[in-house]
Protein backbone atom coordinates (compact mmCIF):
# COMPACT_ATOMS: atom_id res chain seq x y z
CA UNK A 1 0.00 0.00 0.00
CA UNK A 2 1.06 3.42 -0.80
CA UNK A 3 2.19 5.81 1.57
CA UNK A 4 0.17 9.00 2.54
CA UNK A 5 3.08 10.87 1.72
CA UNK A 6 2.98 9.21 -1.89
CA UNK A 7 -0.61 10.07 -2.26
CA UNK A 8 -0.82 13.40 -5.05
CA UNK A 9 -3.79 15.28 -5.30
CA UNK A 10 -5.19 16.99 -8.60
CA UNK A 11 -4.60 20.68 -9.50
CA UNK A 12 -8.02 20.88 -9.10
CA UNK A 13 -8.19 19.55 -5.61
CA UNK A 14 -5.32 21.32 -4.45
CA UNK A 15 -7.09 24.39 -6.64
CA UNK A 16 -10.12 23.65 -3.90
CA UNK A 17 -8.32 23.05 -0.86
CA UNK A 18 -6.97 26.76 -1.12
CA UNK A 19 -10.16 28.19 -1.92
CA UNK A 20 -12.10 25.88 0.49
CA UNK A 21 -9.92 24.67 2.82
CA UNK A 22 -10.09 24.57 6.81
CA UNK A 23 -7.04 27.22 7.39
CA UNK A 24 -9.52 29.80 5.08
CA UNK A 25 -11.88 32.13 6.37
CA UNK A 26 -14.23 32.07 3.40
CA UNK A 27 -16.64 34.77 4.88
CA UNK A 28 -13.65 37.75 3.85
CA UNK A 29 -13.93 36.30 0.68
CA UNK A 30 -17.28 36.89 0.29
CA UNK A 31 -17.13 40.44 1.44
CA UNK A 32 -14.56 41.09 -0.85
CA UNK A 33 -16.80 39.62 -3.64
CA UNK A 34 -19.47 41.81 -2.35
CA UNK A 35 -17.00 44.58 -2.72
CA UNK A 36 -15.90 44.05 -5.75
CA UNK A 37 -19.60 43.67 -7.28
CA UNK A 38 -20.63 47.10 -5.53
CA UNK A 39 -17.49 48.78 -7.02
CA UNK A 40 -18.81 47.34 -10.70
CA UNK A 41 -21.86 48.73 -10.10
CA UNK A 42 -21.07 52.14 -8.79
CA UNK A 43 -19.20 52.26 -12.09
CA UNK A 44 -21.61 51.28 -14.88
CA UNK A 45 -25.16 51.99 -13.20
CA UNK A 46 -27.08 55.31 -12.31
CA UNK A 47 -26.39 55.55 -8.47
CA UNK A 48 -26.10 59.51 -8.37
CA UNK A 49 -29.28 59.58 -6.11
CA UNK A 50 -30.24 59.82 -2.50
CA UNK A 51 -31.28 57.21 -0.60
CA UNK A 52 -34.36 56.32 0.13
CA UNK A 53 -37.00 53.82 1.14
CA UNK A 54 -37.69 53.64 -2.56
CA UNK A 55 -35.83 50.06 -3.43
CA UNK A 56 -35.10 52.05 -6.49
CA UNK A 57 -32.69 54.22 -4.80
CA UNK A 58 -30.83 51.13 -2.95
CA UNK A 59 -28.27 50.73 -5.45
CA UNK A 60 -26.51 53.55 -4.02
CA UNK A 61 -25.74 51.60 -1.16
CA UNK A 62 -22.06 50.89 -3.21
CA UNK A 63 -21.53 54.33 -3.68
CA UNK A 64 -18.49 55.00 -1.01
CA UNK A 65 -19.08 52.09 1.25
CA UNK A 66 -17.95 49.43 -1.18
CA UNK A 67 -14.08 51.43 -1.29
CA UNK A 68 -14.32 51.63 2.40
CA UNK A 69 -15.04 47.95 3.06
CA UNK A 70 -12.49 47.11 0.92
CA UNK A 71 -10.25 49.06 3.01
CA UNK A 72 -11.16 47.45 5.73
CA UNK A 73 -10.68 44.12 4.30
CA UNK A 74 -7.28 44.43 3.39
CA UNK A 75 -6.06 46.07 6.76
CA UNK A 76 -7.71 42.32 7.82
CA UNK A 77 -5.44 40.75 5.36
CA UNK A 78 -2.81 42.41 7.04
CA UNK A 79 -3.02 41.80 10.44
CA UNK A 80 -3.64 37.97 9.44
CA UNK A 81 -0.82 37.36 7.73
CA UNK A 82 1.36 39.20 10.07
CA UNK A 83 0.39 36.68 12.97
CA UNK A 84 -3.60 37.04 13.57
CA UNK A 85 -4.24 37.37 16.72
CA UNK A 86 -0.30 37.01 17.63
CA UNK A 87 1.48 39.70 16.34
CA UNK A 88 5.02 38.85 14.94
CA UNK A 89 7.84 39.63 16.87
CA UNK A 90 10.32 42.13 16.39
CA UNK A 91 12.70 40.11 14.98
CA UNK A 92 10.23 39.02 11.86
CA UNK A 93 9.22 42.38 11.45
CA UNK A 94 11.50 43.55 9.50
CA UNK A 95 10.94 40.98 6.87
CA UNK A 96 7.28 41.24 6.85
CA UNK A 97 7.45 45.39 6.24
CA UNK A 98 9.73 44.91 3.16
CA UNK A 99 7.06 42.24 1.68
CA UNK A 100 4.44 44.62 2.21
CA UNK A 101 6.46 47.59 0.97
CA UNK A 102 7.43 45.89 -1.89
CA UNK A 103 3.86 45.25 -2.83
CA UNK A 104 2.53 47.99 -2.12
CA UNK A 105 4.93 49.85 -4.42
CA UNK A 106 3.61 47.24 -7.09
CA UNK A 107 0.17 47.90 -6.76
CA UNK A 108 1.13 51.60 -6.98
CA UNK A 109 2.91 51.06 -10.55
CA UNK A 110 -0.48 48.93 -11.41
CA UNK A 111 -2.32 51.89 -10.45
CA UNK A 112 -0.92 54.32 -12.39
CA UNK A 113 -1.10 52.59 -15.27
CA UNK A 114 -4.88 51.75 -15.07
CA UNK A 115 -4.76 55.57 -14.93
CA UNK A 116 -3.21 55.71 -18.50
CA UNK A 117 -5.98 53.91 -19.84
CA UNK A 118 -8.32 56.80 -19.09
CA UNK A 119 -10.83 55.06 -17.98
CA UNK A 120 -13.05 57.61 -16.09
CA UNK A 121 -12.52 56.52 -12.57
CA UNK A 122 -10.62 57.31 -9.94
CA UNK A 123 -8.18 54.35 -9.35
CA UNK A 124 -7.65 53.15 -5.66
CA UNK A 125 -4.48 51.49 -5.95
CA UNK A 126 -2.38 54.28 -5.71
CA UNK A 127 -4.00 55.24 -2.40
CA UNK A 128 -3.96 51.17 -1.03
CA UNK A 129 0.23 51.62 -2.14
CA UNK A 130 0.21 54.55 0.77
CA UNK A 131 -1.52 52.74 2.56
CA UNK A 132 0.47 49.76 2.86
CA UNK A 133 3.19 51.66 3.90
CA UNK A 134 1.44 53.64 6.24
CA UNK A 135 0.36 50.49 8.19
CA UNK A 136 4.25 49.23 8.51
CA UNK A 137 4.93 51.01 12.29
CA UNK A 138 1.43 49.50 13.46
CA UNK A 139 2.49 45.61 12.37
CA UNK A 140 3.46 44.57 15.49
CA UNK A 141 0.38 46.15 17.78
CA UNK A 142 -2.76 44.37 19.00
CA UNK A 143 -6.08 44.53 18.60
CA UNK A 144 -7.19 47.05 21.51
CA UNK A 145 -4.43 49.67 20.51
CA UNK A 146 -5.43 49.36 16.94
CA UNK A 147 -8.98 50.20 17.96
CA UNK A 148 -7.90 52.68 19.77
CA UNK A 149 -5.42 54.22 16.45
CA UNK A 150 -8.22 53.71 14.45
CA UNK A 151 -10.90 55.47 16.49
CA UNK A 152 -8.91 58.69 17.22
CA UNK A 153 -7.83 59.18 13.56
CA UNK A 154 -11.57 58.61 12.79
CA UNK A 155 -12.85 61.22 15.37
CA UNK A 156 -9.78 64.05 14.51
CA UNK A 157 -8.48 63.76 10.34
CA UNK A 158 -12.18 64.63 9.51
CA UNK A 159 -11.85 68.13 10.95
CA UNK A 160 -8.50 68.88 9.61
CA UNK A 161 -8.97 67.28 5.92
CA UNK A 162 -10.84 70.32 4.60
CA UNK A 163 -7.91 72.32 5.06
CA UNK A 164 -5.68 69.35 3.48
CA UNK A 165 -8.14 69.56 0.51
CA UNK A 166 -7.95 73.06 0.29
CA UNK A 167 -3.75 73.51 -0.25
CA UNK A 168 -2.74 75.01 -3.07
CA UNK A 169 -0.56 72.07 -4.64
CA UNK A 170 -4.05 70.65 -5.95
CA UNK A 171 -4.82 73.49 -8.19
CA UNK A 172 -1.72 74.09 -8.81
CA UNK A 173 -0.49 73.22 -12.65
CA UNK A 174 0.35 69.65 -11.78
CA UNK A 175 -2.36 69.29 -9.17
CA UNK A 176 -4.53 66.65 -10.95
CA UNK A 177 -1.36 64.33 -11.77
CA UNK A 178 -0.52 64.29 -7.88
CA UNK A 179 -4.05 63.38 -6.46
CA UNK A 180 -3.77 60.48 -9.18
CA UNK A 181 -0.17 59.46 -7.90
CA UNK A 182 -1.69 59.92 -3.96
CA UNK A 183 -5.02 58.77 -4.73
CA UNK A 184 -5.94 61.63 -3.47
CA UNK A 185 -10.17 60.78 -3.67
CA UNK A 186 -9.70 58.60 -0.62
CA UNK A 187 -7.08 60.70 1.39
CA UNK A 188 -4.85 58.35 3.20
CA UNK A 189 -4.81 60.47 5.74
CA UNK A 190 -8.52 59.94 6.80
CA UNK A 191 -8.05 56.57 5.34
CA UNK A 192 -5.67 54.76 7.42
CA UNK A 193 -8.56 54.92 10.44
CA UNK A 194 -10.40 51.98 7.84
CA UNK A 195 -7.54 50.22 7.45
CA UNK A 196 -6.45 50.21 11.03
CA UNK A 197 -9.78 49.26 11.85
CA UNK A 198 -9.65 46.54 10.06
CA UNK A 199 -6.06 45.34 11.17
CA UNK A 200 -7.96 45.54 14.73
CA UNK A 201 -10.46 43.02 13.29
CA UNK A 202 -7.42 40.76 12.05
CA UNK A 203 -6.48 40.61 15.43
CA UNK A 204 -9.27 39.23 16.86
CA UNK A 205 -9.90 35.37 16.42
CA UNK A 206 -12.45 35.29 13.82
CA UNK A 207 -13.56 32.21 13.73
CA UNK A 208 -15.40 32.59 16.85
CA UNK A 209 -19.17 33.09 17.07
CA UNK A 210 -19.29 35.42 19.51
CA UNK A 211 -16.43 37.35 17.47
CA UNK A 212 -18.52 37.52 14.57
CA UNK A 213 -21.69 38.39 16.38
CA UNK A 214 -19.77 41.32 18.28
CA UNK A 215 -18.38 43.03 14.56
CA UNK A 216 -22.22 43.34 13.57
CA UNK A 217 -23.66 44.60 17.10
CA UNK A 218 -20.65 46.92 16.74
CA UNK A 219 -20.59 48.01 13.29
CA UNK A 220 -24.14 48.54 13.33
CA UNK A 221 -24.08 51.08 16.28
CA UNK A 222 -21.60 52.98 14.46
CA UNK A 223 -23.78 53.16 11.22
CA UNK A 224 -26.77 53.99 13.11
CA UNK A 225 -24.19 56.58 15.21
CA UNK A 226 -22.99 58.00 12.01
CA UNK A 227 -25.41 58.29 9.93
CA UNK A 228 -28.34 58.99 13.33
CA UNK A 229 -25.80 62.17 13.57
CA UNK A 230 -25.84 63.45 9.82
CA UNK A 231 -29.58 63.75 9.90
CA UNK A 232 -29.54 65.33 13.47
CA UNK A 233 -26.76 67.97 12.74
CA UNK A 234 -27.70 68.81 9.23
CA UNK A 235 -30.21 71.70 9.78
CA UNK A 236 -27.46 73.05 12.42
CA UNK A 237 -24.80 73.05 10.17
CA UNK A 238 -26.86 74.50 7.17
CA UNK A 239 -24.91 77.32 5.04
CA UNK A 240 -21.75 76.88 7.32
CA UNK A 241 -19.00 75.88 4.58
CA UNK A 242 -16.58 74.14 7.12
CA UNK A 243 -19.20 72.22 9.78
CA UNK A 244 -21.15 71.08 6.64
CA UNK A 245 -18.19 69.62 5.08
CA UNK A 246 -16.81 67.73 8.39
CA UNK A 247 -20.51 67.17 9.71
CA UNK A 248 -21.57 65.07 7.05
CA UNK A 249 -22.11 61.46 5.55
CA UNK A 250 -21.96 62.20 1.95
CA UNK A 251 -20.62 59.58 0.24
CA UNK A 252 -16.82 59.87 -0.42
CA UNK A 253 -16.86 63.59 2.03
CA UNK A 254 -14.11 62.06 4.42
CA UNK A 255 -16.84 64.00 6.61
CA UNK A 256 -17.00 62.93 10.51
CA UNK A 257 -20.25 61.26 10.06
CA UNK A 258 -19.19 59.50 6.38
CA UNK A 259 -16.04 57.86 8.39
CA UNK A 260 -17.95 56.29 11.50
CA UNK A 261 -21.50 55.56 9.75
CA UNK A 262 -19.89 53.48 6.55
CA UNK A 263 -16.88 52.68 8.99
CA UNK A 264 -19.42 50.98 11.00
CA UNK A 265 -21.64 49.49 7.51
CA UNK A 266 -17.71 47.37 6.70
CA UNK A 267 -17.80 45.94 10.65
CA UNK A 268 -20.95 45.03 9.99
CA UNK A 269 -20.63 43.69 6.40
CA UNK A 270 -17.70 41.52 7.49
CA UNK A 271 -19.46 40.44 10.81
CA UNK A 272 -22.78 39.31 8.76
CA UNK A 273 -20.49 37.42 5.59
CA UNK A 274 -18.39 35.51 8.38
CA UNK A 275 -21.83 34.49 10.21
CA UNK A 276 -23.66 33.48 6.46
CA UNK A 277 -20.60 31.30 5.68
CA UNK A 278 -21.37 29.37 8.84
CA UNK A 279 -23.95 27.97 6.97
CA UNK A 280 -25.09 26.03 4.01
CA UNK A 281 -25.54 29.59 2.05
CA UNK A 282 -21.10 29.45 1.75
CA UNK A 283 -22.07 26.95 -1.67
CA UNK A 284 -24.23 29.15 -2.70
CA UNK A 285 -22.00 32.19 -2.22
CA UNK A 286 -19.08 30.31 -3.95
CA UNK A 287 -18.94 32.56 -7.18
CA UNK A 288 -19.11 35.16 -5.54
CA UNK A 289 -16.21 34.36 -3.29
CA UNK A 290 -14.34 33.05 -6.36
CA UNK A 291 -14.38 36.94 -6.95
CA UNK A 292 -12.93 37.68 -3.65
CA UNK A 293 -10.62 35.35 -3.76
CA UNK A 294 -8.83 37.15 -6.48
CA UNK A 295 -9.85 40.79 -5.96
CA UNK A 296 -6.89 42.85 -7.62
CA UNK A 297 -7.13 40.32 -10.83
CA UNK A 298 -10.89 41.19 -10.90
CA UNK A 299 -10.06 44.94 -10.31
CA UNK A 300 -7.91 45.32 -13.08
CA UNK A 301 -9.64 43.26 -15.55
CA UNK A 302 -12.73 45.16 -15.36
CA UNK A 303 -10.96 48.45 -16.23
CA UNK A 304 -9.21 46.77 -18.70
CA UNK A 305 -12.04 45.71 -20.24
CA UNK A 306 -14.09 48.96 -19.84
CA UNK A 307 -11.24 50.72 -21.68
CA UNK A 308 -11.36 47.98 -24.70
CA UNK A 309 -14.82 47.81 -24.86
CA UNK A 310 -15.06 51.92 -25.05
CA UNK A 311 -12.66 52.10 -27.34
CA UNK A 312 -14.23 49.74 -29.80
CA UNK A 313 -17.71 51.10 -29.49
CA UNK A 314 -17.20 54.94 -28.88
CA UNK A 315 -13.37 55.46 -29.42
CA UNK A 316 -12.97 57.01 -26.27
CA UNK A 317 -12.37 55.15 -23.28
CA UNK A 318 -13.31 58.72 -21.12
CA UNK A 319 -17.25 58.66 -22.34
CA UNK A 320 -18.57 57.25 -18.82
CA UNK A 321 -22.11 58.00 -20.32
CA UNK A 322 -21.75 56.40 -23.23
CA UNK A 323 -20.46 53.17 -21.77
CA UNK A 324 -23.43 53.01 -19.56
CA UNK A 325 -25.67 53.21 -22.00
CA UNK A 326 -23.48 50.80 -23.69
CA UNK A 327 -25.28 48.29 -20.74
CA UNK A 328 -21.57 46.75 -20.05
CA UNK A 329 -22.53 46.42 -16.36
CA UNK A 330 -24.41 43.15 -16.87
CA UNK A 331 -22.38 41.16 -19.34
CA UNK A 332 -18.84 42.36 -17.46
CA UNK A 333 -20.45 41.32 -14.22
CA UNK A 334 -21.35 37.76 -15.59
CA UNK A 335 -17.94 37.16 -17.19
CA UNK A 336 -15.86 38.30 -14.23
CA UNK A 337 -18.38 35.95 -12.16
CA UNK A 338 -17.44 33.18 -14.57
CA UNK A 339 -14.31 33.72 -15.28
CA UNK A 340 -13.40 34.09 -11.30
CA UNK A 341 -15.14 30.74 -10.48
CA UNK A 342 -13.40 28.39 -13.24
CA UNK A 343 -10.01 29.98 -12.79
CA UNK A 344 -10.49 29.49 -8.70
CA UNK A 345 -11.91 26.07 -8.85
CA UNK A 346 -9.39 25.04 -12.01
CA UNK A 347 -6.21 27.04 -11.85
CA UNK A 348 -6.38 28.07 -7.48
CA UNK A 349 -4.89 31.96 -7.38
CA UNK A 350 -5.34 35.09 -9.26
CA UNK A 351 -2.98 35.86 -11.75
CA UNK A 352 -1.98 39.17 -10.75
CA UNK A 353 -1.99 37.77 -7.02
CA UNK A 354 0.33 35.06 -8.31
CA UNK A 355 2.83 37.22 -10.17
CA UNK A 356 2.95 39.79 -7.10
CA UNK A 357 3.61 36.69 -4.82
CA UNK A 358 6.41 35.62 -7.46
CA UNK A 359 7.88 39.25 -7.48
CA UNK A 360 7.85 39.39 -3.40
CA UNK A 361 9.69 35.88 -2.94
CA UNK A 362 11.98 36.32 -5.30
CA UNK A 363 13.31 39.83 -4.02
CA UNK A 364 12.71 39.82 -0.18
CA UNK A 365 11.75 35.58 0.49
CA UNK A 366 9.15 33.66 2.39
CA UNK A 367 7.40 35.60 5.14
CA UNK A 368 9.43 34.48 8.49
CA UNK A 369 6.06 33.50 10.05
CA UNK A 370 5.42 29.55 10.55
CA UNK A 371 7.56 29.58 7.33
CA UNK A 372 6.99 25.94 6.53
CA UNK A 373 3.33 25.75 6.95
CA UNK A 374 0.73 25.66 4.32
CA UNK A 375 0.08 29.00 2.79
CA UNK A 376 -2.84 31.17 1.44
CA UNK A 377 -3.06 33.94 -0.60
CA UNK A 378 -5.50 36.33 -1.80
CA UNK A 379 -5.46 39.84 -3.64
CA UNK A 380 -1.84 40.60 -4.00
CA UNK A 381 -0.43 39.72 -0.66
CA UNK A 382 0.33 36.29 0.30
CA UNK A 383 1.24 34.90 3.59
CA UNK A 384 1.39 31.79 6.25
CA UNK A 385 -1.24 30.78 7.84
CA UNK A 386 -1.25 32.41 11.30
CA UNK A 387 -0.44 29.91 14.34
CA UNK A 388 -3.41 30.69 16.28
CA UNK A 389 -6.12 29.01 13.23
CA UNK A 390 -7.40 32.41 12.57
CA UNK A 391 -5.22 32.44 9.67
CA UNK A 392 -7.00 33.91 6.50
CA UNK A 393 -6.95 35.43 3.22
CA UNK A 394 -3.62 37.82 2.56
CA UNK A 395 -4.11 41.44 2.37
CA UNK A 396 -5.92 42.25 -0.48
CA UNK A 397 -4.73 44.53 -2.81
CA UNK A 398 -7.72 45.84 -2.70
CA UNK A 399 -10.19 47.96 -4.99
CA UNK A 400 -12.84 49.55 -3.42
CA UNK A 401 -14.94 51.85 -4.90
CA UNK A 402 -14.76 54.79 -6.45
CA UNK A 403 -18.33 56.92 -6.49
CA UNK A 404 -18.98 53.88 -4.95
CA UNK A 405 -16.42 51.14 -6.76
CA UNK A 406 -13.34 50.76 -6.45
CA UNK A 407 -11.96 54.21 -8.34
CA UNK A 408 -15.37 55.09 -9.39
CA UNK A 409 -16.75 58.45 -11.16
CA UNK A 410 -18.20 60.84 -9.02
Amino acid sequence: MASASAVTISPIGRAWARFDGPGRLVGVDLARGLAVLGMLAAHLLDTERRLTLDPETWVTLVNGRSSILFATLAGVSIAIVTGGSRPIGPERRPRAAARLALRGAMLWIIGMLLVATGVPVYVILPAYALLFVLALPFLGMRARGLFVAAGVLALVMPWIQPVLDAAPIWAGRAGAEISAAVGWNYPFTVWIAFLLAGMGVGRLDLRRLDVQAALVTAGGALLLAGYGAALATAPAVAGRPYLSTVLTAEDHSSGLWEVIGSGGFALATIGVCLLLCRTPLRWVAVPLRAVGSMPLTAYVLQLVVWALVALALLGDTGDLYGIREAGLFLPLTLGLIAGCTVWALTLGRGPLEWLIDLVVRLVVGRDAVDAGGPRIAVGGVAGPRSGDGSGGPGAGSGSGSGSGGVGGPR
